[in-house]
């Protein structure tokens, strides 16, 4: 199953690859990342991460959610992605 991941980091040395390592450990495996600093948002990281994986998504989002870096997470179920 596909599920993309809206996500709200702040900007810190190593943020990103501890998401992606999270969601690697936790068993999906990231196909794309798209994201910016927002400067309306105290120049915070606004990025949609997508990974594959069989398990509940939720358990990824609880777990992403610990990282001292995220603001907040966010999953959706991408539709007609192929399992």
């Amino acid at each position: 199953m596909q599920y993309r991941l809206d996500l709200v980091l702040h900007p810190a040395e190593g943020a990103l690859l501890r998401v992606i390592g999270m969601a690697e450990r936790r068993g999906f495996a990231p196909r794309a990342i798209h994201g910016a600093p927002d400067a309306d948002d105290q120049g915070r990281w606004h990025l949609q991460l997508v990974v594959d994986g069989t398990r509940p998504p939720e358990t990824l989002c609880r777990q992403i959610e610990k990282i001292y870096d995220c603001v907040s997470v966010q999953v959706t179920e991408l539709q007609g992605a192929a399992a």
